[in-house]
């Protein structure tokens, strides 16, 4: 029987996700996982390479949006002393700004996390940052990342990905009349963007 995190119980992976994961075995067995190989196994989008290099890759290849969907990998750039970005899938989407990722290698290296927060804290609401759950702390990372997006197992010419970019083409439009109507306070966004 082929290793897998499902068999192993420490995930079940959504349709369309495959068990072609010598990488990810090879990191299991040493009892160490990454981001990359485990985000290719739950999610099913195979791509490969550095973290920050996903959301390049995707580009003709996979749907790719803004929008967060359960089964689709956040890719987080650069940031700080993280060099190589991250990759996370959606596992819930509990509100318009705030999901649920499973994801390794975050909180404690090597090690999976599964259903914890992620919270949009971008001022637009577009998921460009993202606050992430830090297990040591036991809270949201005082963090802001930055996000690329969110590559979904889907082709790029699928009604998927004319829905979402129909929606960015609405999200411009939305940025541009706030960015007119700045001007007022917006207490919750800053609680939201900063002090959550």
């Amino acid at each position: 029987m082929a290793f897998s995190l499902a068999t192993a119980g420490l995930f079940a992976a959504p349709a369309g996700a495959r068990a072609d994961i010598s990488e990810v075995r090879e990191h299991a067995a040493s009892g160490l996982l990454e981001c990359v190989p485990f985000a290719r196994e739950v999610s099913g989008i195979r791509l490969s390479g550095d973290a920050y290099t996903w959301w390049t890759q995707a580009k003709g290849r996979y749907a790719r949006g803004h929008t967060p969907r359960v089964g689709a990998v956040m890719a987080i750039r650069p940031h700080g002393n993280s060099h190589n970005g991250h990759v996370a899938m959606v596992s819930e989407v509990i509100d318009s700004r705030t999901v649920l990722l499973t994801h390794a290698n975050w909180s404690y290296p090597g090690k999976v996390e599964r259903d914890v927060a992620a919270l949009d804290v971008s001022p637009m609401g577009d998921w460009s940052e993202v606050r992430i759950w830090y297990g040591p702390s036991q809270t949201l990372g005082a963090s802001h990342w930055p996000v690329d997006g969110f590559i979904y197992n889907a082709s790029p010419d699928t009604q998927l990905a004319r829905m979402e970019a129909a929606s960015a083409n609405r999200s411009e439009d939305t940025k541009t009349i706030r960015a007119a109507s700045s001007s007022r306070s917006d207490p919750i966004g800053t609680i939201i963007a900063g002090a959550f």
